[in-house]
């Protein structure tokens, strides 16, 4: 693990050394390094990492700079409710789909177009987004009270590990998000935990799932993750 240094040169070196390790920079830091996302170039199309953590592809800093830039991107628009901004990286033909417990369910899962996401904030729909862990339930919520519980549960703004193709905890719940979205990589946000009391046991992750465009990343899955019964 290293940190980033002010150089630009010298993080995207870091970068391309760092696949599916640990990133455990103060997000001041990070943000201050990455560009504006309209300045992403060309991409190639990526295998998705171990997700295991054990082993991840081999891939230059060209291919992991503008993937952590995307998300970085992603998550400070989640930050300042910038709807608008977020709904400029969601992928112009397949939507975003949200899923609230790791285990990612592509029949199930509500997806989105871009357009509703620039608008949630005015839509008053209640959705059915799955069921609640420990109780059977449904999650039943409006999308910007989605939003606030399982998307925005925590400012990971501050996560203070970051994993590139790699899920950085796991519970008991399947962890099916690689083989859920083939074809495309994961920026994990992780809180390995908040409060020392707790002992790991209130853990979360905001886990952002991107396809590869022909000049950009493009948003397709927002999967929460956290501790479940």
């Amino acid at each position: 693990m290293k940190r980033y240094t002010i150089l630009l040169p010298l993080l995207c070196l870091v970068i391309g050394l760092l696949l599916g390790s640990l990133l455990p920079v103060p997000w001041a830091e990070r943000e201050s390094l990455v560009p504006s996302a309209s300045s992403t170039p060309a991409l190639k199309q990526a295998e998705m990492g171990d997700s295991s953590g054990q082993s991840a592809p081999l891939l230059d800093a060209a291919d992991n700079f503008p993937l952590l830039n995307a998300a970085c991107s992603v998550v400070r628009a989640l930050e300042r409710q910038d709807y608008a901004a977020l709904a400029g990286f969601v992928h112009p033909e397949r939507g975003v789909a949200f899923t609230p417990y790791s285990t990612v369910n592509t029949e199930t899962d509500q997806t989105f177009t871009a357009t509703q996401i620039r608008d949630l904030a005015r839509d008053s729909t209640a959705y059915i987004w799955g069921f609640v862990d420990g109780r059977g339930s449904l999650i039943e919520l409006t999308m910007e009270d989605y939003f606030t519980r399982y998307v925005w549960d925590a400012d990971y703004t501050q996560a203070p590990q970051i994993g590139i193709d790699r899920l950085m905890m796991s519970g008991n719940a399947l962890e099916n998000l690689p083989e859920a979205y083939p074809g495309c990589r994961f920026v994990d946000f992780c809180f390995p935990g908040r409060d020392p009391s707790s002992q790991g046991l209130d853990w979360c992750s905001l886990r952002l799932v991107f396809a590869p465009g022909e000049t950009s990343w493009h948003l397709v899955g927002i999967v929460h993750g956290e501790w479940t019964i």
